[in-house]
């Protein structure tokens, strides 16, 4: 059995905007990350998933839930030396790679910002190598240390992005959305780059994106997020063979595929909440319907989902 990274049990992350409005962005999650693996985070816009994600490295102070990092409370109280050591382990890629890098610093100081924070190197000479090395793992070369953030390309600042995550030797990264505001011929490059960091240095990565056939290629398993719930977890290949949640469904639905014959007869499946038709007081929860595979239901959901399974 894979070990367990970070678990995370009912997480919850409110935000007050205005009495007597209550904006619930993420809403009782519970999910588990193993070591090793990428989980992938999917939904529309406004589901909850980059929330979800910042609230688990402790951007947001959570509403309530626990977020478990090697069975450490990372909402716990924690001391400056504590939380500086978590934040080590933990690490983000954030969404744009134009706003997340400081205009006013090179490559070399918006890098070895980590380094320097945590010590990790004896002197300027030795800072400056460890810099070298990381840009030469991202695919960038030692001459980029000293330019700056606007002479960069998108992609090669979403690579300065990662290197500035690896400085630290971190255990975990969650990536936010980090190929969304790349051209798509870059995307490939730069979830390539992922997958082979993770197999040369055992990562563990939450990768959050609304690209479902993006999310399948990197992700071990893959969550579905729709208003601030998860509504289906299951591994990747099982989510796109079997979906069975009716708003799975329809995120698979929209995805094009490059077949202009296929294009032309593609049906779409509206997702439309009233389709559950619940009663009043009927008991919601994540239920396992097959190994591995969980969906967000009823009781009677549950047994019509198995017997899905079983024709």
């Amino acid at each position: 059995m894979p070990e367990k990274l970070l678990e995370i049990k009912n997480l919850k992350q409110y935000f007050n905007v205005g009495k007597p409005n209550m904006v619930k962005a993420v809403d009782g999650v519970t999910f588990d990350i193993y070591k090793g693996e990428t989980l992938g985070l999917v939904g529309e816009s406004g589901c909850g998933k980059s929330t979800t994600g910042r609230t688990i490295i402790r951007l947001y102070d959570a509403t309530d839930g626990e977020v478990l990092f090697k069975g450490e409370n990372v909402h716990g109280k924690k001391s400056k030396k504590e939380l500086k050591k978590f934040n080590r382990k933990m690490q983000m890629i954030f969404q744009d790679p134009y706003a997340s890098l400081n205009p006013r610093m090179t490559v070399a100081d918006i890098i070895a910002e980590g380094i320097d924070i945590h010590g990790l190197a004896k002197n300027k000479q030795e800072r400056m190598q460890r810099v070298y090395e990381l840009l030469e793992t991202v695919g960038l070369n030692k001459e980029h240390a000293n330019r700056y953030p606007h002479e960069f390309s998108g992609g090669q600042r979403q690579r300065i992005g990662i290197a500035r995550a690896l400085a630290v030797e971190p255990e975990f990264i969650i990536a936010d959305e980090p190929i969304s505001a790349l051209d798509v011929s870059i995307q490939a490059q730069v979830v390539n780059l992922l997958k082979k960091l993770q197999r040369e240095k055992g990562l563990t990565y939450l990768f959050i994106a609304h690209d479902l056939s993006m999310v399948k290629y990197i992700s071990d398993r893959i969550g579905v997020m729709y208003f601030g719930k998860l509504v289906e977890l299951a591994p990747a290949d099982d989510l796109y063979k079997n979906p069975m949640h009716p708003y799975t469904k329809s995120l698979l639905s929209a995805i094009p595929l490059p077949d202009p014959e296929t294009e032309r007869t593609r049906r779409r499946i509206p997702y439309d909440p009233r389709v559950h038709n619940y009663a009043e007081g009927e008991q919601l929860e994540m239920r396992e319907i097959s190994p591995g595979h969980f969906v967000y239901c009823s009781e009677k959901e549950f047994a019509q989902y198995k017997e899905q399974i079983k024709k």
